[in-house]
């Protein structure tokens, strides 16, 4: 990936092999290889067979390290696997900010518009409403009217792009979306970033679930975002059957896949092709974009839209 924020900090396998000597010498010497990475949050280095190491690109995810390390230790019961924070370690070597060691999971990420479990994704996510709602509020559990503005200037931006893009239709969606009645039920557990590449399949199942710190409670709604940016019209019934949704969350829904994508695009179409395709790939299943192109693999890490609800 190329550089996405003006202020990140740069990183490189130098920079992380001097934190490791300094927090935790006996891995410092284990293989180190950067992770292609949809991911816009942190940078990822596998660390040995076993580990995987995150270091926040900018000030924005420093906050993350803890509240991640808090969320994940809270999540016992579910049918998948997550990672366990293995180290956590200061700033240090001009390194401004926490970064944290986490155990790797194996598996492939996911990819839009290809075969994918969708019966396990929706088993998941009812698993997760089940556990306690007793964490903070999620990065998208409030109401799609908190990133109203936000959508609509990405739209008109869109609009004077070469990308091929109904604003008309997209505008469409939104509208029905935002007309929804709200959640008035109590909050649900959440992880309301589940891109594709937060997806980790094995032999065609769904094996792990990445990236947990936008987890938190909220309107159930930001969970149904695979419906779109995965899964395809073929599979998408079964998603909703099994995870049993009402018109007006699935409607709110569809505003929060179609709001990541119309953010997403005009600000890393040039910088981030893992995310590009990815909206790209929504807005071609909300028929707000005719033909969609072609994706990549890739292994993931958190995706944060800019200008949306922290």
């Amino acid at each position: 990936m190329g550089r996405m924020h003006a202020d990140e900090h740069a990183i490189d396998a130098a920079l992380v092999r001097r934190l490791l000597r300094g927090r935790s010498p006996e891995w410092a010497d284990l293989p180190l290889t950067p992770l292609a990475s949809g991911g816009t949050v942190n940078a990822v280095y596998r660390l040995g067979a076993g580990l995987t190491v995150r270091l926040p690109l900018t000030a924005g995810g420093a906050g993350d390290v803890a509240k991640e390390r808090h969320i994940l230790s809270t999540l016992d019961g579910l049918p998948v696997a997550v990672p366990v924070v293995a180290a956590v370690g200061e700033p240090a070597e001009g390194y401004p900010w926490p970064w944290a060691v986490h155990t790797w999971l194996d598996g492939e990420p996911a990819v839009e518009g290809r075969p994918a479990p969708a019966r396990e994704l929706a088993e998941f996510v009812v698993a997760l409403r089940a556990l306690p709602a007793d964490g903070p509020p999620a990065y998208r559990g409030k109401p799609l009217s908190s990133v109203d503005a936000g959508v609509r200037r990405a739209i008109a931006e869109l609009t004077r792009t070469d990308e091929p893009f109904d604003a008309e239709a997209a505008l469409a969606v939104w509208a029905e979306a935002l007309g929804a009645p709200q959640w008035t039920g109590p909050p649900c557990r959440l992880h309301s970033d589940l891109m594709p590449s937060n997806l980790l399949l094995r032999d065609g199942r769904l094996a792990g679930v990445l990236d947990w710190a936008t987890a938190g409670v909220g309107d159930p709604a930001c969970d149904l975002i695979p419906a779109w940016n995965l899964l395809t019209a073929a599979t998408r019934p079964v998603f909703r059957d099994a995870v049993g949704t009402d018109d007006a969350t699935w409607a709110r829904g569809r505003g929060w896949a179609l709001a990541m994508a119309v953010i997403q695009l005009p600000y890393y179409r040039h910088t981030n092709p893992v995310i590009s395709a990815n909206a790209r790939h929504v807005l071609a299943q909300l028929s707000c974009r005719p033909v969609p192109r072609a994706s990549t693999a890739r292994r993931g890490s958190s995706v944060r839209a800019p200008n949306t609800t922290p």
